[in-house]
């Protein structure tokens, strides 16, 4: 496995998780949103603020289309998946891993969408964004991690279980 791509929901622990699981690896690890945040200088929210939902759309896709990583887990952006092509190229370049978790616990995790930086339409609410989104992750993952009821370390051994037996 070249690397591990983490797709999924705002707030189900793709870099909390991810930074454990390149350690277990022994991968080097990059944050899309983070590398979003240093490219653009200022936080997510403000690009959504700044550019509106399509022109982040588009910066997240084109940073995806660059990456040529090797031996590295990455931590997507939420939003990721409406882009065939970074989906693509990011099936292409390693193991795309969704981590799921249910709308109830991601909402007791994430407080105001707003401040999070989460690219929504007018009037979105976290319950119709997990609909329209998980339709999607599920297409675009080669493994599916249910993180509901696991703390960090168990998430980190199930994703690690699942990578082991699809190598194997």
């Amino acid at each position: 496995m070249e690397n591990v791509i983490l797709i999924g929901m705002p707030g189900v622990g793709k870099s909390t998780l991810g930074v454990l699981l390149a350690k277990a690896l022994g991968y080097r690890f990059l944050d899309t949103d983070l590398a979003l945040q240093a490219q653009e200088g200022c936080l997510l929210r403000e690009i959504i603020a700044a550019r509106g939902r399509d022109g982040f759309l588009d910066l997240e896709n084109r940073l995806c289309l660059s990456l040529r990583p090797d031996r590295t887990v990455i931590a997507t952006g939420g939003s990721v998946v409406y882009s065939p092509a970074a989906m693509a190229h990011l099936r292409s370049i390693g193991t795309v891993v969704y981590l799921k978790l249910s709308p109830k616990d991601l909402a007791q995790r994430l407080g105001d969408l707003n401040k999070r930086g989460v690219v929504l339409r007018p009037g979105q609410t976290l319950e119709t964004l997990c609909q329209e989104r998980e339709p999607l992750y599920q297409q675009y993952a080669h493994l599916t991690a249910d993180c509901g009821g696991r703390d960090i370390e168990q998430s980190v051994a199930l994703v690690l279980r699942q990578l082991t037996e699809e190598t194997n």
